[in-house]
């Protein structure tokens, strides 16, 4: 009798320890949520499956304010998308899910500041964008990935966040910047120099400065001289996004450190060099120019 009852409550103590039946069934089809589901669909992959209709109908969780910083504007029956000149589409931007600038609305002092990096060597871009509002907070959205050979961004990963107190002054700064009166593409001209320079190994930058009204964009290839003549904005801009993700960080080798490029732009000049436009470029759109003709 001893040993039967020591054996029942054995087997009562392993039944109270196994999961419950339910519960069971759920972490398997949990893990079993279709791979092609992106991240945070996946983390709520419900259970039991709704039925389809109730898939468009159930309300999805709302971005964050730092992913949209301004959301909730938009453009009215008369106003005009932003003439946004630096060569990247409205579907690009939402394969590497930034709102369009296109189609961002901006009021008086706000502003938007963007970075887009060109390995020379490597497919892997990042894309950095400060956005100031109008209440005094900045945000910063960061981008990294590969773009290439596919429909689609491979390994893409990014963050949104907001920006300390007092840094959307120091972007506020940078609206009046000469650089920004600058050809869209330039070449060097040194007399100390008897051939123009060769990117082999480097990073090239695209900066576009949206404010109202008026939008700005500058193409630098991977030389010093050029890339120190736009470091004014790239130094803040890059030192804004380091430190919220390793991934991110690690396609910055010298970190927001642009100092050597500074030293080569400020030498370029005092020795009566010069930054020309680039005969093949197009010229920058003044404000309030509408966009040419298709041909």
């Amino acid at each position: 009798m001893a040993a039967t009852s020591k054996a029942a409550a054995l087997l009562a103590a392993l039944a109270l320890s196994a999961p419950a039946p339910a519960l069971a069934q759920l972490r398997v089809l949990k893990s079993t949520a279709p791979k092609t589901l992106p991240p945070v669909e996946a983390e709520i992959w419900p259970y039991p499956p709704p039925d389809p209709q109730s898939w468009w109908d159930d309300p999805r969780p709302m971005a964050p304010e730092a992913a949209d910083p301004l959301g909730g504007r938009r453009l009215g029956r008369t106003a005009r998308e932003n003439l946004v000149d630096n060569g990247v589409e409205p579907t690009l931007y939402r394969l590497w899910d930034l709102p369009p600038l296109q189609t961002q609305v901006l009021h008086d002092d706000e502003m938007i500041l963007e970075v887009w990096t060109r390995p020379s060597r490597s497919v892997r871009q990042a894309v950095i964008r400060i956005t100031v509002r109008g209440d005094g907070k900045a945000f910063v959205q960061g981008r990294a990935g590969e773009a290439c050979c596919e429909p689609g961004i491979r390994r893409r990963m990014g963050f949104d966040a907001e920006l300390p107190a007092g840094a959307a002054a120091t972007f506020l700064a940078l609206r009046g910047n000469p650089m920004w009166d600058s050809p869209r593409d330039v070449g060097v001209v040194d007399s100390r120099v008897s051939t123009d320079a060769l990117c082999v190994d480097g990073i090239a930058y695209d900066l576009t400065l949206l404010v109202p009204g008026r939008s700005r964009a500058l193409r630098r290839a991977c030389d010093d001289v050029e890339i120190g003549q736009i470091a004014d904005a790239l130094a803040p801009t890059v030192a804004a996004a380091l430190g919220h993700d390793p991934r991110f960080d690690v396609l910055f080798r010298r970190g927001a450190d642009f100092s050597s490029a500074r030293a080569a732009y400020a030498d370029l000049i005092q020795n009566g060099g010069t930054l020309r436009p680039d005969p093949k470029a197009r010229p920058q759109r003044a404000a309030g120019e509408p966009p040419p003709a298709a041909p």
